[in-house]
């Protein structure tokens, strides 16, 4: 936390705020990313919503009040712009975000930035099946490492129930790969 607070001085100081966001963007640029893909799946998008997320950030780190770590707070940030962001696109296609995100699934193979094998297609696919709480949850835990009490952080929501819904999750995603 002791780094975060020197971080934060310095964000929030005009002498000091540029240089201070470059290396912000330094240190979670790639993981946002990567979080913020496996929720809205396409490589655009995925740009898009990040540098939202960092706008955001630039535009309001005099409001961080340090309840969590920075780090926590940027990642609810990210997580918001990612679902705000499915949400605008299902409404100008008409859709769900559900039936968009399906849609998005479908066309990973065809995805130039999709390095992954069948394995990983076919899981990606079950992911995709989750509903969007069990899916992000599963994502935070599996993929990017996060403990429970980072993620009840970042989610606002008890270990408890984070532990409840990725069990659900991984039980429901065993399911689809073992099912055909």
């Amino acid at each position: 936390m002791q780094g975060d607070e020197e971080l934060i001085l310095r964000l929030t100081s005009k002498a000091t705020k540029d240089a201070a966001f470059k290396e912000l963007l330094t240190l979670y640029k790639e993981r946002l990313y990567w979080h913020i893909r496996k929720i809205v799946v396409s490589h655009d998008d995925t740009d898009d919503v990040l540098q939202n997320t960092f706008i955001k950030v630039y535009k309001n780190i005099h409001s961080f009040k340090g309840e969590s770590k920075l780090f926590s707070w940027i990642y609810r940030i990210a997580t918001n712009e990612a679902f705000s962001h499915l949400k605008r696109h299902s409404k100008l296609k008409s859709i769900g975000s559900q039936e968009l995100q399906d849609h998005t699934i479908d066309n990973l193979e065809a995805d130039v930035y999709f390095e992954g094998d069948e394995i990983q297609l076919k899981l990606q696919k079950a992911i995709a099946t989750l509903p969007q709480k069990q899916k992000l949850v599963f994502n935070m835990r599996y993929f990017d490492d996060l403990k429970y009490s980072e993620m009840s952080e970042i989610l606002e929501t008890s270990e408890g129930a984070l532990k409840a819904s990725y069990h659900i999750a991984v039980k429901k995603i065993e399911s689809y790969l073992t099912s055909d």
